[in-house]
């Protein structure tokens, strides 16, 4: 929805208006609609707006309510303002605008830190208290919406991206090794509070935190899921008639909470399919849909349009079909990844952004799959894992996910950049924690919880608000998420995996859509490396910046390089793409 960002001086002194100006001007493509500032003593927030709920002057940003003495910019939607609005007023609460971003200073206002609890949606907001010069942030429950900081002498900032950060000064940019151990390990998946850079944090999903100006943070979780069995059992038709309507919900909510037209990513899979047939379900008349695909490489097709046109054909929606050459993609790969808040190397985060930047003609509002696999187990992997007989829960999951074990790291990267197995301790914690039933439930929610937030989901809300498209995600919702916790294995593994949503979908969606094997956003050229994507990871790598960096042990490149299509991860990606994309990324926001 927005750009968010702010600053706040623990000394006492004014802001920097020049930083704010500047963290603004990175955020403009996040919110293209308005441009709006506050400041009170030590403390300057920056809004830049993209119009989705009430579209009047009143919804602007910042926001300030004199009779509760508290300022507020939001990033997100709140899916239930109008009931909290609702049961505000009831409580005494006085409204002048009609949106959701009121609703949070009012909740504020009457539940203080609990605030977030009584939230349903995805959002990242900064509140001031002008009374008590207490500075208040939070993230929502499965970080849909991102939420940067860093302390630099004596300025706390925060902002939506990390190029806002970094137009100020004192920011350490150094690398992180235990980062990118992470970033190696899982995908481009560095879970919060990390970055790959020192100076820059970012919030957890379901946390908050308060900073005084004494210098004090107080970190706080205020939402956790329990993956257990429910005390009561149901039966297979119980779990999927319960999944339909929790479901149903989640896409009307995030079809009807806008007074813009909504669209919906159509890729030809499951997921945005069932998508589109339940927004048929419900009685949604006018649904827009929006398809891409790329070249084809021998081994690989480019697109999935004869699934996505079964559905077109079958629901009849405003469709628009998009196709992308190769060449078009290597010419524009360097801005997609200069839009990227944190290196990624999802290699459909090039084709999220080309689709955005045609959905963005036509739509402000789209709604989008992600979440459903990790949600209701449709990797490979996690069958994988689940058959895994080994003590240790780590190992269970590791020889299936894990991109490179902690070995090879020793192999890629050079000596100051070596580190422990982080990862390994990382995710083996997430694994034990308590309120897991099984290791699979364990690994779900590690995922959901943790993972999630920093691969698709990130790459989806980057890609998209570089165009000024906000991107919902229906399978997020975080009371189907906690539904499907509790379901048992059996029916998210059976049928090859997402078993209760291909029974959803039987007899909604064309059955070559629901029977199809797995897919994946296909962006071939940057999985099978040749020709022209080739010479450019190999001059990236070469180049004398990325040579004086001195990230990566020279050997390893040459032997990645000179065969490329050997050096696959277990998940089938690239692992020269990998090198080549966090360097383009670092030249990008030049660290």
């Amino acid at each position: 929805m927005c750009g968010i960002c702010g600053e706040l001086r623990l000394d006492g002194q004014l802001p920097e208006l020049k930083y704010l100006n500047s963290m603004m001007a990175k955020l403009e493509k996040r919110g293209p609609d308005h441009a709006g500032s506050f400041s009170d003593g030590a403390l300057a927030f920056g809004h830049r707006r993209l119009a989705i709920i009430d579209l009047s002057y009143k919804s602007s940003q910042p926001m300030v309510d004199i009779e509760s003495g508290l300022a507020l910019v939001f990033n997100g939607t709140i899916y239930n303002h109008p009931e909290l609005r609702a049961e505000l007023k009831a409580r005494g609460h006085h409204f002048f605008s009609e949106g959701d971003t009121e609703v949070i200073l009012k909740a504020y206002a009457e539940w203080g830190e609990d605030a977030p609890k009584h939230l349903l949606g995805m959002f990242a907001f900064a509140i001031w208290d002008m009374r008590k010069k207490v500075l208040f942030i939070a993230r929502d429950r499965m970080g849909i919406k991102p939420l940067y900081y860093a302390t630099a002498g004596k300025s706390f900032r925060f902002a939506s991206n990390t190029q806002a950060l970094l137009t100020t000064s004192g920011i350490d940019t150094s690398l992180d090794p235990l980062a990118l151990h992470n970033l190696f390990s899982l995908h481009a998946v560095v879970p919060a509070p990390r970055t790959v850079l020192n100076g820059i944090r970012k919030l957890q999903p379901a946390h908050s935190l308060t900073i005084h100006m004494d210098g004090r943070q107080e970190l706080k979780r205020y939402w956790n899921l329990v993956a257990r069995r429910p005390s009561e059992p149901r039966s297979e038709q119980e779990w999927i008639d319960a999944v339909h309507e929790s479901l149903k919900t989640a896409v009307h909510r995030r079809n009807n909470i806008a007074d813009v037209p909504v669209g919906v990513l159509l890729s030809g899979g499951l997921d945005s399919s069932l998508l589109v047939g339940l927004l048929a379900e419900i009685g949604i008349q006018d649904i827009r849909t929006f398809t891409i695909g790329f070249d084809d490489q021998p081994e690989e097709k480019g697109s999935e349009y004869e699934y996505s046109d079964a559905v077109v054909e079958r629901f009849r929606p405003t469709h628009h079909k998009f196709h992308i050459p190769n060449e078009q993609t290597l010419l524009r790969l360097p801005e997609a990844v200069a839009n990227m808040a944190e290196p990624m190397f999802g290699q459909d985060a090039i084709g999220f952004y080309l689709l955005s930047e045609q959905v963005s003609k036509h739509v402000k509002v789209v709604q989008s799959g992600q979440g459903a696999d990790e949600v209701f187990g449709g990797y490979f992997w996690y069958p994988q894992a689940h058959a895994s007989t080994h003590p240790d829960k780590l190992q269970r999951l590791a020889p299936y996910y894990f991109d490179r074990d902690h070995r090879e790291m020793a192999e890629m990267l050079q000596t100051p950049f070596q580190t422990r197995d982080y990862t390994g301790e990382l995710v083996r914690e997430l694994l034990e924690s308590p309120d897991a039933e099984e290791t699979l439930d364990a690994v779900l929610r590690a995922d959901v919880t943790t993972f999630i937030a920093d691969d698709p989901v990130k790459r989806v809300d980057n890609m998209t608000m570089a165009w000024g498209l906000e991107a919902r995600v229906p399978f997020l919702d975080h009371e189907l998420v906690e539904l499907a916790a509790q379901m048992p294995t059996e029916l998210k593994l059976r049928d090859g995996g997402k078993y209760v949503l291909k029974q959803i979908a039987r007899g909604l969606v064309p059955d070559s859509v629901i029977d199809r094997p797995k897919g994946y956003f296909p962006v071939p050229a940057l999985k099978f490396v040749r020709g022209e994507f080739l010479e450019m990871m190999r001059d990236l790598l070469d180049s004398q910046t990325c040579r004086e960096r001195g990230l990566y042990q020279r050997s390893y490149i040459d032997k990645v390089i000179a065969n490329p299509e050997a050096h696959l991860t277990r998940i089938q990606g690239s692992k020269l793409w990998h090198m080549a994309a966090l360097e383009m990324w670092l030249q990008s926001v030049k660290v």
